[in-house]
């Protein structure tokens, strides 16, 4: 079986003259196509990722597995892949924060993502969320911040790593509102998380779709929105701006192939993943997530995380941030 068949590239793509079995090097031969997560389940990376295995395979006529490898900060998934034969059986489900903020504090030797992966398409773009645990003796961001200037060191934030997206975001934070908060790095956003529900640590800055059952369920308190605007899952939850900060942050999630997959694959992949992301199922999906779906082909997509890794370099400097 091709990559994708000439039938299937003329349903999911609508570009029939262009629509041909991909050359030999690129088929699967009835492989399934493997979409690696490189961080634990349970964040939004996992959760992209298995928003999107179902229908591309259905599209595509194969199977899509997805599979967690967590560790390095985001490098151990991406070297996978950036190493994987270009043949359109390996991809990487990326998040913002590895392909732009990553090789900025925790360069590996040999592989940079800006290089060694090729962009195929965004999926979802979304905020983060200031949450703290259920019982934070605080009920709204001016609260939090008067009780963190209260308590100076005691209070700990929890972040899926040192360099991560929440990482940054929250250093952030803590230099806009002058205060101090202990940093707990964890490896991954489902670990840290886990601790966060348990009450081991006191507060994150995240995307939405791991948290919003928890806030539902009053297990989690949000205080703060980093987007442009309120989210239409939590109309009630402020933005930074409109609480008097400078600071817009979100996250987004996009598909990404070894450097070495050719133009017509990432041509076919890039149709299949635009299908599916402007499906309606898709997007509302997403929206249940506190998400937003968003495709965006390739070349926008690798402007937007080469523009984004510019931006975070001078905070990464200015705060000092450095891998572990």
């Amino acid at each position: 079986m091709t990559l994708i068949s000439r039938r299937t590239f003329v349903a999911a793509a609508g570009l029939g003259a262009a629509a041909c079995a991909l050359p030999a090097r690129a088929q699967l031969a009835g492989r399934p196509i493997t979409l690696v997560v490189p961080a634990t389940a349970g964040g939004t990376t996992d959760i992209a990722a298995r928003m999107l295995a179902e229908p591309l395979g259905k599209i595509l006529q194969t199977s899509v597995v997805v599979d967690n490898r967590a560790g390095g900060n985001g490098n151990i998934g991406g070297q996978l892949v950036a190493r994987a034969a270009g043949d359109g059986t390996t991809l990487l489900v990326q998040y913002s924060g590895y392909q732009s903020i990553t090789p900025l504090v925790q360069p590996v030797p040999g592989f940079d993502p800006g290089r060694d992966l090729k962009p195929i398409g965004h999926l979802i773009d979304a905020p983060q969320l200031l949450v703290v645990r259920g019982d934070f003796p605080a009920n709204n961001f001016a609260e939090f911040v008067r009780y963190v200037k209260a308590n100076p060191g005691k209070v700990n934030y929890a972040s899926s790593g040192n360099g991560s997206l929440q990482h940054v975001t929250t250093e952030l934070l803590k230099d806009l509102t002058k205060t101090y908060m202990t940093h707990i790095p964890y490896r991954g956003t489902g670990a840290a998380l886990n601790d966060l529900l348990a009450g081991t640590v006191d507060l994150t800055i995240t995307t939405p779709p791991p948290l919003l059952p928890h806030i539902r369920a009053g297990k989690l308190k949000a205080l703060l929105v980093t987007g442009r605007t309120r989210m239409a899952a939590l109309p009630n939850i402020p933005t930074a701006m409109e609480s008097g900060l400078s600071l817009v942050a979100s996250s987004w999630f996009g598909v990404y192939g070894p450097n070495s997959l050719p133009a017509d694959a990432v041509t076919r992949l890039s149709a299949a993943v635009k299908q599916v992301v402007e499906s309606e199922p898709f997007r509302k999906r997403a929206e249940e997530q506190g998400a937003k779906a968003l495709f965006l082909d390739g070349p926008a997509l690798g402007k937007m995380a080469a523009d984004e890794r510019n931006m975070w370099a001078r905070i990464v400097r200015a705060a000092n941030i450095k891998a572990d």
